[in-house]
């Protein structure tokens, strides 16, 4: 794997260009100060030390020279390998509910874009800790495997959004089942879930599968998304109606997060649209105990600028040993006459 640690100082390869009208305005101009002085070819045998050609040679040597220079402070970087790192961090297991009443707007600028802002925060405030992300509905799915990788932690969360759970329904309880079968085999590392939902249209023992997770010693924390007032559910330029054409309104079930929250010996907050239930559940998370985590990632990139700095010092002395003039001596050898 090759890559730029400073790909910003590439810009500099821009002043090539500028390098190149230079060197033609030079020339020019120095031909027509000739002209001056009567024909160019007698002008000629009055010089006949003078080398156009070796002034082209020192001119692209030059260029390769700036060249060979911006892509050293550039710092270019290659040989990146996969290597087990042990690091002290806790292991987190996010289950967001992306269920159509998730798209409600009660919460700006939605419940589940204000879910994916805290989420996307929280995944800023790591560090050494693993995260997994498992999405439901009437069902639950991994969408991305517990991991140290921010990056691609955040890219996953972006793309989030209902239709990629087929089944409606909220699914609690199979989402939490999920997400304890999701952890790494380390018995040594602090784990816990964390539930954001708006507890609406409750299928399933969510309770039940919470006591499990407190009984393994995982905690489930829980996020309640919504208001009590409730609101309706944006569906195109209209609203999501029943079977009767009235307009559904949905509302957040604070009693069901309470009860999973308190089954899985965690803390329940409601998200509004402060970040007053993010700062509460980083406090819990603060709290956990960080013992030795082992993870897999990209590292060992090798500085490659030493190979580039060689050759430009080469360079550097050709350009330097390039006079603008013949070389008496090296003229008279002819190897092919």
């Amino acid at each position: 794997m090759f890559r730029f640690e400073h790909p910003e100082y590439l810009y500099g390869l821009l002043l090539i260009p500028a390098f190149f009208a230079i060197f033609i305005y030079a020339m020019y101009r120095k031909k027509r100060n000739m002209k001056r002085f009567g024909d160019m070819r007698l002008i000629k045998t009055l010089m006949p030390d003078l080398s156009l050609k070796k002034q082209h040679i020192k001119f692209w040597l030059q260029t390769v020279c700036i060249v060979l220079f911006v892509l050293m402070i550039a710092g270019p970087q290659f040989g990146a390998k996969l290597e087990t790192v042990k690091r002290q961090g806790i292991e987190v297991m996010i289950c967001l509910d992306v269920s159509n009443s998730m798209l409600s707007e009660d919460i700006k600028p939605s419940r589940l874009e204000k879910s994916k802002q805290i989420l996307s925060k929280l995944i800023d405030n790591l560090h050494n800790d693993k995260i997994g992300l498992t999405v439901f509905a009437g069902d639950a799915f991994i969408q991305l495997p517990i991991t140290s990788d921010y990056v691609s932690a955040k890219m996953f969360l972006s793309s989030i959004k209902p239709s990629m759970v087929p089944t409606q329904g909220t699914a609690v309880g199979a989402a939490i089942n999920l997400a304890l079968r999701s952890f790494s085999p380390n018995e040594l590392s602090e784990k816990t879930i964390v539930l954001i939902t708006d507890g609406e249209n409750h299928e399933d023992d969510a309770q039940g599968a919470a006591k499990t997770a407190a009984e393994k010693k995982i905690k489930v924390h829980v996020l309640g998304v919504g208001s009590e007032n409730g609101s309706p559910i944006p569906v195109g330029n209209d609203y999501m109606r029943d079977k009767d054409g009235n307009m559904v309104t949905t509302r957040l079930n604070e009693t069901i997060c309470r009860e999973i929250a308190e089954a899985g010996n965690g803390m329940y907050a409601r998200t509004d649209n402060t970040n007053n239930a993010l700062k509460a559940l980083q406090k819990e998370l603060d709290r956990m105990g960080k013992s030795e985590v082992e993870s897999r990632i990209y590292t060992a990139y090798d500085e490659k600028y030493q190979v580039l700095g060689w050759i430009l010092i080469v360079f550097l002395l050709l350009e330097s040993f390039i006079l603008d003039r013949k070389n008496r001596i090296l003229s008279k050898i002819k190897l092919f006459h």
